[in-house]
């Protein structure tokens, strides 16, 4: 068995450095591709599906982060106008953007709005991404705040 195994492996290596034994084909080598292929195949599979799975997630990450960045702007140039109706106008914005740059990617989703104190407004967005592993669940948490904009005329 060691003797074969060894015969396989001298093969092998010397097919990989170029010299291919043509002619001189051997009974031990028949079906080898093939196991490759079986081996190797799931290994492929696996790397080609992380490889959406992250590309899902990072650009659910950034329709997340343009969305609450938006809410905000809103939220920000609402909130001394408007004290009242400025959290439905940022939630609403926040929405059309999802809406518009992927609908369906950011599932079971929650916008809210805040305001830590009486000059700062914000948007917080957190959502989960599709799955395209079992298990795998993957959330993605956007926050965007900054200051209530205000007309304050000359000298005061």
């Amino acid at each position: 068995m060691r003797r074969r195994l060894e015969a396989l492996v001298r093969r092998r290596l010397q097919a990989a450095s170029g010299d291919s034994g043509v002619g001189k084909r051997a009974a031990d080598d028949r079906g080898m591709t093939a196991i490759e292929f079986v081996f190797l195949t799931p290994v492929l599979f696996f790397m080609i599906f992380a490889t959406v799975q992250f590309g899902l997630y990072f650009f659910a990450d950034h329709v997340a982060q343009a969305a609450a960045q938006a809410g905000a702007r809103e939220a920000r140039a609402e909130a001394d106008a408007n004290p009242d109706g400025w959290r439905a106008k940022a939630v609403s914005k926040a929405d059309s953007y999802i809406q518009q740059l992927g609908p369906q990617l950011l599932t079971n989703k929650t916008v809210e709005t805040i305001r830590p104190d009486p000059n700062n407004v914000g948007v917080h967005i957190r959502a989960e991404v599709p799955q395209v592993f079992p298990g795998l669940h993957f959330t993605v948490d956007a926050l965007s705040q900054g200051p209530v904009e205000r007309f304050v005329p000359d000298g005061g």
